[in-house]
């Protein structure tokens, strides 16, 4: 427990230098293994209403897994871009599962507020073991994760990801 403790505060130091530096966010290009797919895929989360969802539940589509909190910046500052993409794409198979690190109460507030039309679930801090599974070693928020139709990792990004990068992306899954 104390080393997650840890882990997880060293995870927001850092996350703290990428956004407020002038650095660009760090795309993880080493390999990720199927064993994070796998471990992600295979995971059950509450979604706001209290009904667990199992993420395999979406494989099939290509899934844009994003680790984010209410508190955190760069996340509140990407969500809005996956809003227009889940509206732009979700018809040619795309959907974006929110994973959020923090309490429900703030994230039914911030979902609502903005307009969230993807999943949104509660990960808690649990979560953060799911995000390294796929190369977070350092608990930073926001983690996002792509996933193609067969359920397997194409790509991860830590940070902010912005619409211009990320789309392309999309349209070749798609």
């Amino acid at each position: 427990m104390g080393v997650t403790v840890l882990s997880v505060t060293a995870g927001f130091l850092l996350q703290g230098k990428l956004t407020n530096s002038d650095l660009e966010p760090m795309t993880i290009d080493a390999p990720v293994t199927n064993k994070g797919a796998k471990i992600i895929l295979a995971a059950t989360l509450p979604d706001l209403q209290g009904k667990n969802q199992l993420i395999s539940q979406w494989r099939g589509k290509v899934l844009v897994v994003n680790f984010w909190a209410t508190w955190c910046e760069p996340c509140r500052r990407e969500i809005p871009e996956f809003i227009e993409l889940q509206d732009k794409f979700h018809d040619q198979g795309l959907l974006f599962i929110g994973i959020a690190l923090d309490q429900k109460i703030k994230v039914m507030r911030y979902s609502k507020e903005i307009g969230i039309n993807y999943p949104v679930l509660l990960g808690g801090i649990e979560a953060m073991t799911l995000a390294e599974s796929a190369g977070n070693r350092h608990a930073v928020l926001p983690f996002t994760v792509i996933f193609d139709r067969d359920g397997k990792i194409t790509s991860t990004h830590l940070g902010r990801i912005t619409r211009d990068k990320l789309e392309p992306m999309l349209k070749h899954l798609l």
